[in-house]
């Protein structure tokens, strides 16, 4: 899904349009903040105690009354504060790709009568796959990464996931089960790449 998102951000920003260089820095500045830092500003976003949002999401039926002591809730926190900072680097990476593409073939395809949605399947596409796999592969890493995001926002208690799990372990002085978590942890990650890696040798070959 971020993947999907930083494409259609990337295919917003690469258009023609006023103001598009100070866009493009305001889109992209959830990427420069601090991971520690996002967190705290969505804890606060969706405390009730002091944000204005938690009631009428909770009027609405989005959100219990205290979302970040709900898990389910706290587990969509998470994968907002995710997408919101993730998404803008997978966009700079795709938008980085868009410029490389030879405009000179969306004129051709404009005589030829091509409509936008032709021209993206044929053309703009097929030229940036590559970049969108890489953007994929970048975007899962990072996004087995959300220690930071989970302890400052919702904590562990309530979001547990396996690097929670390896330094709740590593501070009981369970140092062997903890090392194995993390090198089970590595494994899956590790996997993970390496059936996209397998998939964009794929793509590039076939091209």
């Amino acid at each position: 899904m971020g993947t999907v998102l930083g494409l259609g951000m990337a295919l917003l920003l690469n258009k023609e349009f006023r103001g598009r260089a100070v866009t493009r820095m305001i889109v992209l500045l959830p990427w420069s903040i601090p991971i520690v830092i996002q967190g705290m500003m969505f804890s606060l976003l969706f405390d009730p105690s002091i944000s204005f949002l938690v009631d009428p999401l909770h009027n609405i039926g989005l959100f219990s009354a205290n979302p970040l002591i709900s898990t389910r809730d706290s587990i969509i926190v998470v994968i907002l504060i995710d997408v919101w900072r993730r998404v803008p680097f997978i966009a700079l990476i795709i938008l980085a790709g868009l410029a490389s593409v030879d405009q000179s073939l969306y004129d051709v395809a404009k005589v030829a009568g091509a409509s936008k949605w032709q021209q993206f399947k044929l053309i703009t596409f097929p030229l940036i796959k590559p970049v969108v796999f890489i953007g994929m592969i970048f975007y899962t890493i990072s996004s087995m990464k959300v220690y930071g995001v989970v302890e400052a926002s919702a904590g562990c208690n309530t979001v547990p996931t396996l690097t929670c799990l390896v330094v709740d372990t590593f501070r009981m002085q369970r140092w062997a089960t903890a090392s194995a978590i993390a090198f089970l942890t590595a494994l899956i990650i590790a996997g993970i790449v390496m059936m996209y890696l397998i998939k964009f040798r794929e793509v590039t070959t076939s091209e």
